[in-house]
């Protein structure tokens, strides 16, 4: 059987795809031969001398993954942590010689359901990132298009900042999205159609809020890492670096203002529906204090007991019957004038 077809789109070592870059080309492709040989010609003594840096992405559902990544690689302690780690909140932190980088991304069939988030984990520093993920992610995988596409990058810095910049434009797709619907939504309200909308509006607020507490980045972990960042990042990384984070900063302070406009909606329209529940209990109440009067009086004329009035008058059954229409009359006129009160 094809060894493709078994690993799900990644080789023996989980690796699904890598690139070698140079600071002047575009990134070539390599398989993991190609990158054991280029991981093990990496030295203190000469790394710094170097002109090209590397990109692994791999597939953390391969059992083999982490064993050779622990094998090849120098990733720190720390991004083995982090992979095993419960809290996965999206952070960049500073750790050693490396960035350290865990990012929450939506799937790539993202259909409006908090259970399509799921987490990419970076790690990398002068010469190579490494990314890492379980599900297929809609963010690095238009990282990994840009590259095919022979975009030029120069540095594992720039890789970085350009995945932010894709979740950040994919995120804003969402926003795009959910703004339509809750359009549609306050369309139904605003035509008194409303039905399902009203579940329909807890479900996407549940996501932005979901949305919003899983990418948005650690303040705290980012504000060290731009005052301090390490060594071999240079100043114009950092500064995209900076400006992808504000970036990325608008589109939640624009997923709050959603938020924010689901929840007036949400409270306009169970204002809606109490004014309607409340308008029928009050006809409910007119109808029950107006036919009040005819069942008691019906109640007490049909007792099968002697001594009832008028049961030989010829005129008994219409004066019963004005005397009814008059007191359900008077009935009436008091519950309408409260209302008029009101």
């Amino acid at each position: 059987m094809d060894l493709q077809q078994l690993s799900y789109g990644a080789d023996a070592s989980g690796l699904i795809c890598g690139f070698v870059f140079s600071h002047d080309t575009p990134g070539r492709p390599i398989n993991t031969e190609e990158a054991v040989h280029w991981l093990s010609q990496i030295s203190q003594a000469h790394a710094s001398d170097r002109k090209e840096f590397l990109w692994l992405h791999f597939n953390l559902a391969h059992t083999a993954t982490e064993r050779w990544l622990q094998d090849h690689t120098d990733a720190p302690e720390e991004f083995y942590e982090s992979l095993h780690q419960g809290s996965r909140s999206t952070r960049i932190e500073h750790t050693d010689y490396h960035l350290i980088a865990v990012i929450n991304d939506v799937l790539h069939d993202f259909s409006f359901d908090p259970a399509d988030i799921a987490t990419l984990w970076l790690s990398l520093n002068q010469h190579v990132m490494i990314s890492a993920r379980r599900k297929p992610l809609k963010s690095v995988d238009r990282l990994r298009n840009a590259v095919n596409r022979q975009e030029l990058f120069h540095s594992p810095s720039e890789l970085l900042t350009h995945l932010l910049r894709d979740q950040a434009d994919v995120l804003t797709s969402i926003v795009r999205d959910a703004t339509t619907k809750i359009d549609e939504i306050e369309d139904h309200f605003l035509s008194s159609r409303i039905g399902r909308k009203r579940a329909n509006l807890g479900e996407l607020r549940r996501l932005m809020v979901r949305l919003q507490r899983l990418l948005a980045p650690e303040p705290a972990a980012l504000f060290r890492l731009l005052q301090k960042p390490p060594s071999w990042m240079v100043e114009t990384d950092v500064h995209d670096l900076r400006q992808s984070t504000e970036e990325f900063s608008v589109v939640l302070s624009d997923m709050a203002s959603l938020q924010e406009r689901i929840k007036l909606l949400q409270e306009e329209i169970a204002a809606h529906v109490g004014e309607q529940n409340n308008r029928s209990l009050f006809v409910l109440t007119v109808v029950t204090v107006l036919v009040l009067p005819i069942n008691i009086i019906s109640g007490l004329l049909g007792m099968n007991v002697g001594g009832i009035p008028l049961a030989q008058d010829a005129q008994g059954f219409w004066f019963i019957v004005g005397l009814v229409i008059c007191i359900t009359a008077l009935a009436a006129y008091f519950v309408l004038r409260d209302k008029d009160g009101q």
